[in-house]
């Protein structure tokens, strides 16, 4: 894909790979504009993610790779910040990044996308579930933090899907974030978890269409050979729905690029 804005380091303790390996494998892809929007700090679930003190040593190995590259590839630095309660620390929204994305992966303290909680799943009501996790997107995207709306239907990983149409249980979700003037991303993470599909499905990239709400890709890397990953599939995917150009950050100020 030309445009790949969500991938990790090993410094959120789920990864493998160095920056620069991830940058070489992107420019093996053909990518020409690459993100590295690691696991923000937060007190909570701190086995998988950066610590607070680690900030700068992020940044500035990603400042260091774009150094590195500058001329064969444009890097861009975020973060990808859970937003669950008042969780949402001002140390990491005051940082000076390209972009930030808001995700969701706890409802209730609930680490839904967690194969180590999947357990859960066989007490709820699926309906209620959907309905709670989507007023959660909702609400990230009134708070009006963050420029990227990250995976934007993660919790259908497990493929516990709802009976309801999903165009309906995610419509209030998606007139904020077009109301927030945030983007979405297509993220090919889904493609290698039980679903077998991208993040959004279609249903919901149709309504994000419809709104105008602009796209962007994402690979959600955690290892180098998840770089581009079902890229040609995303960008087709996205021509389905009427999109040819795809949102970049620098500055936490979007262009939009052809793909």
């Amino acid at each position: 894909m030309r445009v790949d804005l969500h991938n990790h380091t090993p410094l959120c303790k789920h990864a493998s790979g160095t920056p620069k390996e991830y940058i070489q494998k992107a420019i093996e892809a053909g990518t020409e504009y690459f993100g590295f929007s690691d696991h923000a700090p937060m007190k909570f679930d701190e086995e998988y993610r950066m610590d607070f003190a680690q900030m700068p040593l992020y940044e500035n190995m990603i400042k260091e790779v774009k150094s590195e590259f500058q001329s064969d590839i444009n890097i861009f630095v975020g973060y990808e910040v859970d937003f669950l309660n008042s969780l949402v620390d001002e140390r990491v929204m005051e940082r000076k990044v390209d972009y930030f994305i808001g995700s969701v992966h706890f409802l209730d303290e609930w680490g839904f996308d967690n194969p180590e909680f999947i357990g859960a799943y066989g007490n709820k009501d699926m309906d209620r579930v959907w309905k709670d996790y989507f007023d959660a997107v909702e609400k990230m995207a009134k708070s009006g933090l963050f420029d990227i709306v990250g995976h934007i239907d993660l919790l259908k990983i497990f493929k516990y899907l709802p009976k309801t149409d999903m165009r309906i249980l995610s419509k209030n979700a998606l007139v904020a974030i077009k109301k927030a003037d945030m983007t979405i991303e297509i993220n090919t993470a889904g493609f290698r978890k039980p679903i077998n599909e991208q993040y959004p499905s279609r249903a919901i990239l149709e309504a994000a269409s419809e709104l105008g709400i602009a796209i962007t890709f994402g690979s959600d890397a955690h290892e180098i050979e998840h770089i581009a990953y079902k890229s040609a599939d995303a960008e087709k995917i996205a021509r389905e729905f009427g999109y040819d150009k795809c949102a970049v950050f620098s500055k936490r100020d979007r262009s939009l690029v052809k793909f």
